[in-house]
Order: structure tokens, then C-alpha cells, then sequence
């Protein structure tokens, strides 16, 4: 494929959709960076299969998108659907999100039998280790959650754990659930009359933060958390 295009695609209402985009403003467009999605296309073009040039009908366009405006369907291809990167694109991504999460683990994590945290360069040689394969555009708090998880086989780490009482208006209790869940153990729930949920949540107290600034984003700040005392 040509470097001066890369392919997105999304799959809707069981038909795939693609537009040809430019690497590095497509990806600017992806990581919230910029705005402009004309400039991070190749053309308006949405297609069903780029490499073929096939294209859509309105009437698909309509029913996968609720609208025929090429701009606002790639826009949503762009956010939500896969994208292609170049090699120097994924190996810059991954490198990053490897230290960011390195320094996570170094930051939230100790050594039980110092009570000391454990050097990034230390957390860095484990992670070589367990061989994880880190996603560009996953979040940093959950993939070292998972992380921790195999690190800790190899190398000794002690994350104090806390507990949190969440309520979500019904609005949003759907859509959280998903975010909640992501960031810890959900010890007990309960969906209740009016459609809101009431859980009770054990995660690392590192990602309390993170979660509630999640949550809160999710939720347009209505979501209630309280620490279990």
C-alpha cells in the first residue's frame, strides 16, 4: 500500500465501509488532535470496498448511518473503526504506550518485601518477559492491569486495593457498565427500579483517579462515587 494513504474501515448493520485517509492526519484525527476530518481524508469517498472502488448505495449509507453525508460517515468510520497505520506509525505508538505503562506500574506498584517501588527499568526487563502484546490505542490503565497480572509471576508486586460504591442514572447505566468494568471487580450490584445500577467495585488504588475521570465522562459527570471506608 502506498504511503501516501492508508485505508479505515468499519463494519455497520453488517456491511463493511472503508475510506482512504492520509496516515498522519488520520491518525491526528483519531487521537482527538485535531479537528479536521477533510483534511485527514484522501477524498470523500465511502466505499464498501476501496481497493475494488465499490461503493455503497444511499439507501445502505441511510440505514448504517442514519445519514448520506460523506463527512459525518467518515468521521465516524475515523473514530470508531479500524485503521490502517504504517510500520513507522505503530512501531511510535507502541513505543509510547509501552513506557506510559511502564510508568505506571513503576509509580503504582511496590516491592512487598521493601515496600519499595520497583524501577521502570526492572518493570521494563519483566515485561520482556511475559511477551504481552500492547495495543496502540488501548487504554494505558487497562492494559496494565492485565499486565500486573502476569508480571507478577516473575516479579514481586503489591498494589494496595481499594473499594468504591458507584451509582449511574439510568441514562448512562448501560453504556458505563462496559467502563466500570474495565477498571475493576464488580463485588456486587443491583439494577434497580427506575433503571439506574448501584455497584460496589474493587480496583488498585492507582486507577481511582482515571476511573473517575472516566466515569464522569461517560456519564457527563451525573455518576456518584464514594470510597468504602
Amino acid at each position: 500500500m502506498s504511503q501516501r494513504y492508508t485505508i479505515a474501515r468499519l463494519t455497520q448493520e453488517g456491511e463493511r465501509f472503508e475510506i482512504l485517509v492520509k496516515p498522519d492526519n488520520a491518525l491526528a484525527y483519531r487521537l482527538g488532535k485535531t479537528t479536521s476530518i477533510s483534511n485527514a481524508l484522501v477524498s470523500d469517498t465511502i466505499y464498501m470496498d476501496a481497493n475494488k472502488g465499490d461503493k455503497p448505495s444511499e439507501e445502505k449509507l441511510r440505514k448504517a448511518f442514519g445519514t448520506t453525508d460523506s463527512f459525518q460517515i467518515a468521521s465516524i468510520i475515523l473514530q470508531k473503526g479500524i485503521l490502517q497505520l504504517t510500520t513507522e506509525q505503530r512501531k511510535q505508538l507502541i513505543d509510547d504506550k509501552r513506557k506510559q505503562i511502564i510508568a505506571f506500574i513503576s509509580r503504582q506498584c511496590v516491592d512487598p518485601r521493601t515496600n519499595l517501588p520497583h524501577p521502570p527499568l526492572r518493570v521494563e526487563r519483566a515485561l520482556q518477559q511475559i511477551h504481552y502484546s500492547i495495543d496502540a490505542f488501548k487504554e494505558v490503565e487497562e492494559q496494565a492491569r492485565d499486565i500486573i497480572k502476569l508480571l507478577r509471576t516473575i516479579l514481586p508486586l503489591k498494589m494496595e486495593q481499594i473499594q468504591i460504591t458507584i451509582n449511574i442514572p439510568p441514562q448512562f447505566a448501560s453504556k458505563a457498565y462496559g467502563t466500570v468494568k474495565r477498571f475493576g471487580t464488580i463485588k456486587n450490584e443491583e439494577w434497580r427500579n427506575d433503571g439506574s445500577w448501584y455497584a460496589i467495585v474493587e480496583m488498585t488504588a492507582g486507577l481511582y483517579g482515571p476511573f473517575l475521570e472516566k466515569v464522569g465522562e461517560v456519564t457527563r459527570g451525573s455518576a456518584e462515587a464514594k470510597l468504602v471506608k
